[in-house]
């Protein structure tokens, strides 16, 4: 299995093309970015059936204790695809919890000057718990309920 799958290179999720297969799937809103921190947090967003746009997955969340600084999430790629692609809607679906909710914060700080409306994932989920032992319906209502991430 790991021979045969590789990193989206639009998305960073995991799939076995260039192309993971929600990039590639054109019924997708492509105006419509879910952040996540990690390819099994598209998995549990997948899980709900409430989201029909695409993601970006940063590979982590902001933590000066462990190493992750901008630099080595996708941050850069996603200012791109947000300049480039049209990008209506950034939902930062990282998690409820320390550093997600500092991601959170730094992206809506750098997104919001491109004129991207930025919204962040309802409560729902419990903080500091993790998007991928979420359960499907608890997922969805807080993605229904997402809000604009105030700076």
């Amino acid at each position: 299995m790991k021979e045969r799958t590789v990193i989206c290179s639009v998305c960073f999720n995991i799939g076995l093309n260039e192309l993971c297969s929600i990039c590639a799937d054109q019924r997708r809103d492509p105006s419509i970015l879910c952040v996540v921190e990690d390819p099994r947090d598209v998995i549990a967003v997948e899980k709900a059936n409430s989201f029909r746009g695409r993601y970006h997955v940063l590979g982590g969340a902001l933590s000066p204790i462990e190493g992750m600084g901008t630099e080595q999430l996708h941050i850069r790629e996603l200012l791109e695809r947000v300049e480039h692609d049209h990008i209506a809607e950034v939902i930062v679906c990282t998690n409820p919890n320390l550093e997600g909710d500092a991601t959170a914060m730094y992206l809506s700080r750098v997104l919001k000057p491109l004129g991207v409306r930025v919204t962040r994932i309802a409560s729902g989920l419990p903080v500091g718990a993790d998007l991928e032992y979420a359960d499907e319906q608890t997922l969805g209502r807080a993605l229904d309920g997402r809000r604009d991430v105030e700076t």
